[in-house]
């Protein structure tokens, strides 16, 4: 998990990030063309072996939930990664101490870390039309493990207590339920909480440019509808 082991840098990163994912992602519930993502990617990694299977899978699974409630479509989507992904540090997958995968290189590999299973269960729930500011994705320290860790959460309001989807288990918990885990940032494509006595307080954004940026061009060269214009 060395990606998550130096929180501070990788905040200042993801922040930006986001709302730069925002501003050029354009609008994520559009269809997606998996024939021409399927070759961009083969052209890009080579052969995608077994890889091509969860691709498709992945298809399915996002042209066949977009009917089903929202709590549904969380509970899907996060079966669906935490099955297809093992867990594996950025060192060993890629020889980067820090590298952040699209949703394709993570099933392509059929692995990724902590990061990698937030941000394709992220772009998976926008495509299904889950809103941004429902979304949120949070550093926080597991306890259990003693180390910086990172997941999804889910406010069905602004005021919601958030649902949390883990790499680490299936089941998506209210946040109070998971006394494992201390929540230290979270982040959407509106900005940067930090979490408080009161509740979780909005505390800015920054417009840096980021590794994000790397990720989005990344889908975009694999057939994504990537916004290049802000």
């Amino acid at each position: 998990m060395a990606a998550c082991l130096t929180i501070p840098r990788i905040l200042r990163c993801l922040c930006s990030a986001l709302l730069l994912a925002g501003v050029m992602l354009g609008s994520l519930s559009a269809d997606w063309d998996f024939s021409l993502i399927s070759r961009r990617a083969q052209s890009l990694y080579g052969p995608l072996g077994e890889g091509q299977q969860r691709i498709d899978d992945w298809q399915y699974l996002l042209a066949s939930q977009k009917q089903i409630g929202e709590v549904e479509q969380l509970n899907v989507v996060n079966r669906f990664f935490n099955k297809q992904l093992r867990y594996v540090e950025d060192i060993d997958l890629w020889h980067e101490v820090d590298y952040w995968e699209t949703p394709i290189e993570a099933l392509w590999k059929g692995a990724g870390d902590c990061e990698d299973y937030a941000i394709a269960k992220y772009f998976s729930l926008r495509h299904l039309g889950v809103a941004s500011e429902k979304l949120r994705i949070t550093y926080v320290k597991a306890l259990t493990q003693n180390r910086a860790h990172m997941v999804l959460t889910y406010y069905s309001s602004p005021e919601a207590e958030p649902l949390v989807l883990d790499s680490l288990i299936d089941a998506i918990k209210p946040a109070s339920q998971r006394k494992d885990l201390l929540p230290v940032y979270s982040f959407n494509a509106e900005g940067l909480w930090l979490p408080g006595a009161k509740g979780n307080k909005k505390v800015g954004d920054t417009k840096r440019l980021s590794r994000w940026q790397d990720v989005l061009k990344k889908m975009q060269a694999e057939g994504f509808p990537v916004e290049t214009t802000n």
